[in-house]
């Protein structure tokens, strides 16, 4: 049987608590691995360049682009992020169930090229807990938490474009939820050669 590993795509408002439930998918599903991202936003306190993101300056990101590198790729709030295209393949051919986190127009691209993939959309339960999340994380400043929140408000019109929403007022229960959509996802793998899988089928 000729088959490979499944995407996973997680988007949603920054502050949404995607990290959070990402660490924990990757603690619980055993054939789970993350796509680390390459971005050109400057690197937050104790984040690790090669396993938070691939950190880069803007002439190498977009010379990347030139040399058509990225799966997609995004410009949000002024930074650039993007999926390698090399990375994906090499985990998919490990059978891998791939964990994206990347923004609304990544995975509008995304979607074109693999529609195979499973989406979801993560999101507070208004835009107020929302706020009150990104004043708790002391990392932005003000201008920069209303910026998030404006985009945050483009973000939520692209919800019906995801196969999945998952709102994360309780974090269990949002965990519970993507734990299960995780574990679908991972056994919906991708049958790459189709005849051979029928032929070895009535073979065996």
């Amino acid at each position: 049987m000729n088959a490979k590993g499944a995407l996973l795509v997680i988007s949603g408002p920054s502050g949404a608590g995607k990290s959070s439930i990402i660490r924990e998918l990757l603690k619980q599903i055993p054939n789970a691995a993350f796509s680390v991202s390459t971005t050109t936003r400057q690197k937050r306190e104790g984040e690790v360049d090669g396993v938070n993101y691939h950190f880069v300056d803007k002439k190498s990101f977009k010379q990347e682009i030139k040399e058509g590198t990225f799966l997609e790729w995004a410009n949000v709030h002024g930074n650039f992020y993007g999926t390698s295209l090399k990375q994906i393949i090499k985990m998919l051919d490990e059978g891998k169930l791939v964990i994206l986190d990347i923004d609304v127009q990544g995975y509008m691209l995304l979607k074109e090229k693999v529609k195979s993939a499973t989406s979801v959309f993560l999101t507070t339960k208004n835009r107020d807990d929302l706020k009150t999340r990104l004043l708790l994380r002391e990392s932005d400043s003000k201008e920069m938490i209303e910026k998030r929140l404006e985009n945050a408000a483009v973000e939520m019109t692209y919800i019906n474009r995801y196969k999945y929403l998952v709102i994360n007022d309780d974090f269990k229960t949002a965990l519970a939820q993507m734990l299960n959509i995780a574990r679908a996802a991972s056994n919906k793998c991708v049958i790459t050669d189709v005849d051979k899988f029928i032929e070895d089928w009535i073979k065996s």
